[in-house]
């Protein structure tokens, strides 16, 4: 591990990254959850004009500017050519936030349990989904367990994931007690999350097309009772032999009355129907169109 200098006594070796692009109504919080703890910070943002870079600055944040392609190879280009001090990185989006308890777990793990710490190659961290103030706990959304803290030398990632980004590490991996908290905040205007959507429900579709066609196999190995990207991909795998159109109508059914999705309330009415049926109609929509399209 890394000996260089911490940027205080009280820092952990660890290497914060964050992507941006015109986030000033999120970035503030996520800044305030670990400034004071992780040894640096850099962030890569993709031509902000809003006071994004300001307010990171404020935090010491180190800015780097790169163009933006897709998620996946933006954190692809942030871990080769970085010039991180640590082995060890944390990759947050700029929306979500550390809690405290999950600082003190880090704390306790990486200054107290050394031996855990040389076992494994990465962490999965819970994501505690808020939305539209409304905190998603039922419907299978929680706790959603994501690969966020690992080894820099022992993460890869699938440049073909189009949509959303994921991080795979070959090795052990562990799982934290503790959440990380997304919330963002311009989601509060509904016709912001639909456009993402609808931008990811391209992408979406078109990897799925990829993989259907055996262009692009997935980095891990699929299985149901592995880590949670191991099932993910097993889960997705049957996904992709479900009937088009039907599929999203199955889909919603189980998150909201078989999962519980309906204790959510009003919000998480909005949420897992736009998410769990809307979302996933859509992407089947695009889908239809691409053999035809060749």
């Amino acid at each position: 591990m890394n000996t260089q200098p911490l940027a205080n006594d009280s820092c952990l070796p660890i290497t914060a990254i964050l992507l941006t692009y015109n986030e000033e109504a999120n970035i503030e919080k996520c800044m305030q959850s670990i400034c004071d703890w992780v040894g640096e910070i850099f962030l890569v943002d993709s031509g902000s004009t809003d006071r994004t870079l300001e307010i990171a600055k404020k935090y010491q944040a180190r800015v780097v500017y790169h163009s933006f392609e897709t998620h996946t190879r933006q954190w692809s280009w942030a871990l080769e050519n970085l010039p991180c001090q640590y082995e060890w990185v944390f990759c947050l989006d700029a929306d979500q936030r550390v809690t405290a308890d999950l600082r003190g777990e880090l704390r306790s793990l990486f200054t107290q349990n050394s031996k855990k710490l040389k076992s494994v190659d990465g962490f999965y961290i819970k994501r505690r989904q808020i939305f539209r103030g409304r905190w998603i706990r039922y419907g299978g959304f929680y706790p959603k367990y994501l690969l966020k803290l690992f080894r820099r030398d022992k993460v890869i990632l699938d440049v073909q994931d189009l949509g959303q980004h994921h991080f795979y590490v070959h090795g052990v991996v562990g799982k934290l007690k503790n959440d990380i908290v997304e919330d963002n905040q311009k989601e509060g205007d509904i016709a912001f999350w639909i456009q993402k959507h609808n931008q990811y429900a391209i992408l979406q579709a078109s990897e799925e097309f990829s993989r259907r066609l055996n262009h692009h196999p997935w980095p891990i190995s699929p299985k149901l009772f592995g880590y949670p990207d191991q099932r993910m991909v097993w889960l997705r795998r049957y996904w992709y032999r479900l009937p088009l159109f039907i599929r999203p109508f199955i889909y919603f059914i189980y998150r909201y009355f078989l999962r519980l999705g309906f204790l959510d309330g009003k919000q998480g009415f909005i949420f897992h129907f736009l998410h769990g049926l809307w979302y996933p109609l859509l992407i089947d929509i695009h889908l239809d169109k691409l053999p035809k399209e060749g």
